[in-house]
């Protein structure tokens, strides 16, 4: 079962159909998933108020090992804070989100997306396809990079370590190519 998580943002929906995933925010239903996809949009302290009674189920499962995806906020959720508010995030990468300057915010739109490093998400999809992005705040590069965007300057737009996925842009916007990052996730062991 893949647990998408519910926070009341995002578009649950069109994940679900391409997937096939529960929506949920039951810590039950999350501890018994085999994997999970954290999709949101909005503000990082509001999220991370409201994850706060399935933080530690949250934790637990990507810990152990399970496929984790998250989309846009819910990769930004991995890392410590965010310049956005004084919530915190899962913490289970090492980082701080930051916000544009001296570009347009929200990033919105399509641009494209370069591999850095292989990945079992991405695979099917060629170097430089672009996918669609709505975000003010974003991560810097770093050592879980596998995939760069440019705007203002280049950020991570896709992460991986180990079980752990996480893109920036939004792939139940990104017609085809964010079909089959959902589907190489839905695959993945």
């Amino acid at each position: 079962m893949i647990a998408i998580i519910d926070i009341n943002t995002g578009n649950l929906s069109n994940i679900n159909r391409v997937v096939g995933g529960t929506i949920t925010s039951n810590p039950y239903e999350i501890e018994k998933a085999e994997k999970i996809i954290f999709p949101g949009v909005g503000s990082f302290q509001y999220v991370s108020n409201v994850i706060e009674p399935i933080k530690g189920v949250l934790m637990d499962k990507i810990k152990s090992g399970i496929p984790y995806l998250g989309i846009c906020l819910g990769m930004e959720m991995l890392f410590q804070d965010s310049e956005e508010g004084s919530g915190k995030g899962l913490g289970i990468l090492k980082g701080r989100v930051k916000k544009f300057k001296g570009v347009k915010t929200p990033h919105m739109g399509w641009n494209n997306v370069s591999l850095k490093a292989p990945s079992l998400i991405m695979q099917g999809i060629p170097d430089n396809s672009f996918f669609y992005f709505m975000h003010s705040y974003y991560v810097p590069e770093n050592e879980f990079t596998i995939m760069e965007t440019e705007y203002g300057n280049t950020f991570a737009s896709g992460i991986g370590y180990g079980n752990i996925y996480g893109v920036q842009f939004h792939p139940e916007k990104s017609g085809e190519n964010g079909v089959r990052v959902l589907k190489n996730f839905g695959g993945l062991k």
